[in-house]
């Protein structure tokens, strides 16, 4: 049994306790969910009360009033206010990500049930209309970051399947020759290699080199990034101070065949795929920063990129078929953020990125409202995920007391209840409040989620989202 409320809190302050108490007597004798079977709406109905047989009600008369509005499909219902913990706990959770925007596993889910790209799209980023750009339009990645080269490491750039160029030398290199960057004092020695070791250019340089193909095949490998995904299409900047900084040169549709299928399997269906490019695109040209010398991260900070060794020619369909879209919200270019898995419903921006004490301060994004991803049936449209539901493992007070004392924001001692905050349509905690031996502590459940992770034990289950709750979620 993951909760027993039968023991009192020991030392929470008169107010908690008085709450805690008033809890155990008022619900059922687990005391964590007013259902466990969903329900139509966020709020439980009322238990009927016994009463004398209705009278019979006579028909309505006919009006030309509109039909009723649609039913919202089932979700969970959550107990409000401190739950009392006592002998174990575990975590049960729904979906992975933050919960924003377009959920992959949902896009997918919704294309097998017959919805193309831009219904997909329209659930997922509400108040969005289409637009076309130039597909050409640029877009920079910084790849490597203040990187330290050493005669025996030097930064290293390889041409790949033809001919290739230096900005400003004229100079035509053939397939395989590398250009190699090795520190000197007060600048920089540049040097470009063919396959067999012959010098073919050498030079003391400053500021930036930025190699770039010759010929449309050509493809250029960051030799010196720590990834085995390192081959690009485009032009590489390197950017020199007193460190290497490497920068790829592109076409925004460029660029989304190498984000696309690093961000989902390319075994999906045609309309997902479509949605995530589309989705991807407008991500991408939301964060062009012309000033700044690049443009996005190739990891999650921004959205993954991985080159042309992950392309696959099911994506490069999706992104020639929608060549150019991009979202809007009136003559702004939406805000589209996606992630995993949503556990059935998505939450809305301002709920999810909050103050670290969960206080929420962001103003509302049109396109970013939270709604129920669930079927006509109530079944979540990211079903099929390997996160749609999970659970941690079972911990002792004392234990998950201990991982909570890992970090002073959670440090609460021995952890006597519960409080789960979730002001928003999907059920995510916005913030969580702990109460223990040695006080009361609030939390956002993003800082929350944060620290169970990273003190758990080694190889547990983590919270995959902060769609969270003491029992089973439906």
């Amino acid at each position: 049994m993951p909760v027993s409320p039968s023991r009192t809190p020991r030392a929470v302050p008169a107010l908690v306790a008085a709450l805690a108490t008033a809890l155990l007597l008022a619900s059922s004798p687990l005391a964590v969910r007013a259902e466990e079977t969903p329900a139509p709406s966020a709020t439980a109905a009322p238990t009927p009360t016994p009463s004398d047989p209705p009278a019979p009600t006579p028909a309505p008369t006919p009006t030309d009033s509109p039909p009723p509005a649609p039913v919202v499909p089932p979700g969970p219902v959550f107990m409000p206010g401190p739950i009392p913990v006592a002998g174990t706990i575990t975590l049960y959770g729904r979906g992975y990500g933050h919960g924003v925007g377009m959920s992959q596993w949902g896009a997918r889910g919704r294309a097998l049930a017959g919805q193309d790209a831009a219904t997909i799209l329209a659930h997922y980023y509400q108040a969005t209309t289409f637009a076309t750009i130039d597909p050409s339009a640029p877009i920079r990645v910084l790849l490597v970051s203040n990187f330290s080269p050493t005669p025996d490491r030097p930064a290293r750039i390889v041409g790949l399947n033809g001919p290739w160029t230096i900005d400003g030398l004229g100079a035509l290199f053939p397939p395989a020759a590398a250009l190699t960057l090795s520190p000197r004092p007060g600048s920089w020695q540049a040097s470009v290699a063919a396959a067999d070791g012959t010098v073919l250019w050498s030079a003391p340089v400053t500021g930036d080199l930025v190699a770039r193909p010759a010929a449309p095949h050509t493809l250029l490998q960051v030799a010196f990034k720590a990834s085995a995904s390192n081959v690009y299409r485009g032009a590489v900047r390197l950017i020199t101070t007193s460190r290497v900084t490497a920068v790829n040169e592109l076409g925004i549709d460029e660029y989304l065949l190498g984000v696309v299928p690093a961000e989902m399997s390319y075994r999906w269906p045609a309309e997902a795929l479509k949605a995530q490019a589309i989705a991807a695109r407008t991500y991408a040209l939301r964060r062009l920063r012309p000033t700044a010398p690049w443009d996005v991260h190739d990891d999650t900070r921004s959205q993954v990129y991985r080159g042309v060794l992950v392309e696959r020619p099911s994506v490069t369909r999706a992104i020639l078929d929608t060549r150019g879209q991009v979202l809007m919200v009136g003559a702004t270019v939406a805000n589209t953020p996606f992630h995993s898995a949503d556990g059935g419903a998505t939450e809305s921006n301002e709920f999810v990125w909050t103050r670290a004490d969960g206080a929420v301060i962001g103003k509302p994004s049109p396109e970013l409202r939270g709604s129920s991803d669930r079927a006509p049936d109530g079944t979540p449209y990211d079903a099929a995920s390997p996160s749609a539901s999970w659970r941690t493992a079972t911990y002792s007070i004392e234990s998950f007391s201990a991982i909570m004392a890992a970090n002073p924001r959670t440090a609460v001692g021995l952890v006597t209840a519960i409080a789960f905050s979730r002001p928003g349509i999907s059920g995510r905690v916005v913030s969580v409040t702990l109460y223990g031996m040695a006080g009361v502590k609030t939390v956002s459940g993003t800082l929350f989620q944060a620290v169970f992770n990273a003190h758990r034990p080694p190889r547990h289950p983590a919270l995959r989202s902060t769609l969270i709750d003491l029992m089973p979620i439906p």
